[in-house]
C-alpha cells in the first residue's frame, strides 16, 4: 500500500496536549500519545496512530466507547494484579513492587536451576520464578530477573579495527570477506598491530532471493549467523569430498569472481557467492561426520532445539515457496500448524542441511575468536545487532507471537529528515517480551554472545523506546513505544556478565534525555564520532577532547558516514550533489562542510596534533590529517578507540549511503586505497601507509600502561 498523505497531521505546540480518555489509554499501554522532537517543543501523536498501534497491541480503540471500556478493562485487571510479569532485582536490591506487596504476602522463588527458596533475598544472577499469595488469597507468578549492578569496564584502554566483513577480500576469498579472513585479519591484527579488539558488521542471516536485499542491518535472522560467510575450504570434511572435480571447478568459478571484484571494478555479488558455495557445502554434506563431530553435531541440535528446527525449516520452505512467507500456503505461514509439521518432515534432508550449515558456522565464528584471543587481544571480536529483523524472513516467521502486526519501526521527522525514516522492521511487542520474561531476548543475546569479546547494539536507545510506524502510513504518523528498560536493560547486563563481555551502544543522533546516563550507569559504553563532537550547548565548535565522555568507542567514521579522506576534500558532498541527496544549494553545502573541516584542523593544529610520525613526514597533506584526528581520538578520555579500516589506506567511499537503494552501491564495495583501487588483506598486512597510522595509535596510547599501572599487553609473537 502506498503512503498517503496523513488525514490527521501531527500537532505542534510549545507545551503538552490535554489528555484525552484515547491518550491516556495508550499512555497506559506504552504508547506515547506526544513527543518532543526539540527542546521546547511537542509534537502530538495523530489519533489515528494510536487507535492502530493499540490494535496492534490487542487493545480496541476503534470507538470513543471501546476506548472507555478499554480503560475501565485495564483499571479492573491492575486492581487484581500482585505483580507485573516482570521484576528486576540489580545486585541484590529488591523490587519495590515487593514492598507493596499485602501484608502477609506470601513468597517463594523457583530458580533458573530448579531449586526452590522461600525468600527473594541473596538469589544468584538469572531469570528465576517469583511466586506471590496474598491474604485474600490472589496468586501471581512473575520472572525475577537478578542482574549485577553494572558491567565492568574495558581491561585498560584498547584500540582496534572497524570492519565490513563482506568488503574484505583476501587471495582465498569466494568473491567477499569470510570468516577465513575474518580469523586471519584478528591473527595479524592482535600480534602485528597490537589491537584489542576487531569490530564487524552484523554477521545474521539474510533472506535468500535474486537478488538479496545486501543490507547486513535487515536479516532474516538475527539468531543465527549467515553460512555465506563460511570458509569452505577450511571445514574438516572438505578434503574428503568425493567430487573433486566438482569443488576444483567450483574454486576455479570463485577464483574469476573474486578477481572480478578485485582487478575489473566489479562489485561483490553475495548472490554469485552464495550459490558456488551452496554447491560446494552441499557436495561436502555428503561426506559422513566421524564419531567426534557427529556428538558435537548432536550437541548442537539439543542446544539450539526449536528455534534451530524452525530457522532450518523456514529456509526449507523458502527454497520451495520462495522467501516471504507471507505468500505461502496459508497453513504453512503457522509454524505450529499441522501442515508444517507434515512439511518439516517431508523436507527433513534440506531441513538438516540448513542445520548442519548453521553449526558450521557457529564452528567458524569460535575459531575467529579463539585466533583473536591466541594473538593476544583483550577483547577479540565484537560483533553487531541488527536493530530489527526482515518483515519476510525466519525470525519474523517463527516468533510470530512476539512481533507487532502491521507495524514497522523508524525514526520520526527532525532536523536532519523532515519526513521522518522507515526501516520496514517489525517491531518485538513489550507485552509479549515482559509476559515471556523476555525469553526470545535472552536467547538472541546469548547466541551473539557465545563468541563475541563485546557486543555493538545498533540504535541502543531501541531498548527504551522505538518509533512504530503503521502499515501504510508515512513515517510523520507514528508514535514511540516504550519498552520496560530496567527489564530490557537487566537482561542484556546479565547475559554480557555472564559471558564474560563488553557492551558498546551506538547511541549517535537524537538521544531521549537521561537515556545516555542509565546506559553509563549499567556499565554500557556509548559511541563518540569525531564530526558530530562539538560543543552544542555552548559556542557549537568542536569539542576539546578533555570534554570528551570516558565510556565510549571513539571513531573518526562509521560504515553510515563519509570517510575521513572525503571528508578532508569534501568529496563527500559530490557524492551526494551526483545522487540528488542535498537538501541545500551545492554551494552552501560546500561552504558549510569546508568551515566543518577548518574548524576541525584549527583545533587539532592549536592541540599540535598536525604533524608526522616519528621517522618521517607521512606521503599526503591528507594522510596528515586523518593520523592528526586519530592522535586527537587518543588524547580524549576514550576506553576503545576505533579505526575504520577503509580510513587506513585512503579509501573515500562510504559502505552505505543512507537514503539511495540502486542509486549508490551500498553494502556491496570492497576496501579499496586512496585511488579506488580494491586492496586485499594481503596487500593492507604490507599497507606502508596502514602501519603509519597505526604506529601513530600504538605511540599515543597502545602500549602503554593502562589506568590501573599494571605494564602494557604484549601480544604474543608468532611462531
Amino acid at each position: 500500500m502506498a503512503p498517503t498523505g496523513p488525514a490527521d497531521p501531527p500537532r505542534t505546540a510549545s507545551g503538552p496536549a490535554p489528555r484525552t480518555p484515547l491518550s491516556q489509554l495508550a499512555e497506559l499501554h506504552g504508547v506515547a500519545p506526544e513527543y518532543s522532537p526539540s527542546p521546547g517543543r511537542t509534537v502530538a501523536a495523530p489519533d489515528t496512530a494510536l487507535v492502530a498501534i493499540l490494535a496492534s497491541l490487542g487493545v480496541d480503540a476503534s470507538t470513543p466507547e471501546a476506548v472507555l471500556a478499554a480503560l475501565a478493562l485495564h483499571e479492573a485487571e491492575a486492581a487484581r494484579r500482585l505483580l507485573p510479569p516482570t521484576l528486576v532485582c540489580w545486585g541484590g536490591l529488591l523490587p519495590a513492587e515487593l514492598a507493596a506487596l499485602p501484608d502477609g504476602t506470601r513468597l517463594s522463588v523457583t530458580t533458573e536451576q530448579g531449586e526452590s527458596r522461600t525468600s527473594a533475598e541473596n538469589l544468584p544472577p538469572g531469570v528465576h520464578t517469583l511466586h506471590a499469595t496474598a491474604p485474600d488469597g490472589r496468586a501471581a507468578e512473575a520472572h525475577l530477573v537478578v542482574a549485577p549492578t553494572r558491567l565492568p569496564a574495558p581491561p585498560g584502554r584498547a584500540h582496534g579495527l572497524l570492519v565490513q566483513l563482506y568488503s574484505l577480500l583476501s587471495r582465498h576469498s569466494w568473491g567477499m570477506g569470510d570468516l577465513g579472513d575474518l580469523a586471519e585479519l584478528t591473527a595479524w591484527a592482535g600480534r602485528a598491530l597490537g589491537a584489542g579488539f576487531v569490530q564487524v558488521n552484523p554477521l545474521h542471516a539474510a533472506v535468500p532471493g535474486k537478488p538479496t536485499d545486501p543490507s547486513p542491518y535487515r536479516p532474516s535472522s538475527r539468531r543465527f549467523p549467515d553460512p555465506v560467510h563460511l570458509r569452505v575450504e577450511d571445514i574438516p570434511e572438505y578434503p574428503y569430498a568425493e567430487d573433486q572435480d566438482r569443488l576444483r571447478a567450483l574454486r576455479e568459478r570463485a577464483g574469476r569472481l573474486r578477481d572480478s571484484v578485485l582487478r575489473k571494478g566489479a562489485l561483490i555479488d553475495r548472490d554469485a557467492v552464495w550459490e558456488l558455495k551452496r554447491e560446494a557445502l552441499a557436495a561436502v554434506r555428503d561426506v559422513p561426520l566421524g564419531p567426534g563431530r557427529q556428538a558435537a553435531y548432536a550437541d548442537f541440535l539439543a542446544e539450539e532445539g526449536r528455534a534451530l528446527e524452525d530457522h532450518a525449516t523456514w529456509c526449507a520452505l523458502a527454497e520451495v515457496h520462495g522467501s516471504d512467507w507471507r505468500n505461502w500456503p496459508v497453513a504453512l505461514r503457522d509454524p505450529r500448524s499441522s501442515a508444517t509439521v507434515r512439511a518439516r518432515a517431508e523436507l527433513m534432508d534440506r531441513v538438516d542441511f540448513h542445520s548442519r550449515l548453521a553449526w558450521l558456522t557457529e564452528g567458524q565464528l569460535a575459531r575467529a575468536q579463539r585466533s583473536a584471543r591466541d594473538a593476544g587481544m583483550s577483547i577479540g571480536l565484537v560483533h553487531d545487532l541488527a536493530v530489527g529483523v526482515h518483515p519476510d524472513g525466519a525470525d519474523a516467521w517463527a516468533q510470530q507471537e512476539y512481533f507487532a502486526a502491521g507495524m514497522s519501526v523508524g525514526a520520526p521527522p527532525d532536523a536532519f529528515n523532515a519526513r521522518g525514516q522507515d526501516w520496514g522492521l517489525p517491531p518485538w511487542r513489550p507485552d509479549r517480551l515482559a509476559a515471556s520474561g523476555y525469553a526470545p531476548y535472552r536467547r538472541l543475546l546469548r547466541a551473539l554472545l557465545r563468541h563475541a569479546g563485546a557486543l555493538r547494539i545498533d540504535h541502543v536507545m531501541g531498548l527504551f523506546r522505538l518509533w512504530w510506524i503503521p502499515e501504510g502510513k508515512p513515517p510523520t504518523e507514528g508514535s514511540y513505544v516504550r519498552h520496560d528498560a530496567e527489564a530490557m536493560l537487566a537482561i542484556l547486563v546479565l547475559e554480557a556478565s555472564r559471558a564474560g563481555a563488553l557492551v558498546i551502544g551506538e547511541d549517535l543522533g537524537t538521544v531521549e534525555p537521561g537515556v545516555r546516563e542509565k546506559l553509563q550507569e549499567r556499565g554500557v559504553l556509548g559511541t563518540s564520532v569525531l564530526w558530530f563532537e562539538r560543543d552544542w550547548d555552548g559556542d557549537g565548535l568542536p569539542l576539546p577532547p578533555e570534554a570528551w565522555r570516558a565510556d565510549c568507542l571513539a571513531t573518526a567514521t562509521t560504515h553510515d558516514l563519509p570517510s575521513t579522506a572525503a571528508r578532508f576534500t569534501g568529496e563527500h558532498v559530490e557524492l551526494r550533489d551526483r545522487l540528488g541527496l542535498l537538501t541545500g544549494s551545492l554551494d552552501e553545502e560546500r561552504a558549510a562542510a569546508a568551515t566543518d573541516v577548518r574548524e576541525w584542523l584549527a583545533l587539532l593544529s592549536r592541540l599540535g596534533l598536525l604533524r608526522g610520525p616519528s621517522g618521517g613526514a607521512p606521503a599526503s597533506v591528507e594522510e596528515a590529517e586523518i593520523q592528526a584526528v586519530h592522535r586527537f581520538l587518543l588524547r580524549t578520555p576514550a576506553r576503545l578507540i576505533g579505526v575504520w579500516l577503509p580510513d587506513a589506506v585512503g579509501d573515500r567511499r562510504p559502505q552505505n549511503l543512507p537514503g539511495t537503494w540502486d542509486e549508490y552501491p551500498n553494502w556491496r564495495l570492497p576496501v579499496a586505497d586512496a585511488e579506488g583501487r580494491p586492496v586485499t588483506l594481503e596487500e593492507l598486512a604490507a599497507s606502508p601507509r596502514l602501519h603509519a597510522l597505526v604506529d601513530v595509535v600504538r605511540a599515543e596510547s597502545g602500549d602503554r600502561a593502562d589506568d590501573s599501572g599494571s605494564p602494557p599487553r604484549q601480544p604474543p609473537r608468532a611462531p
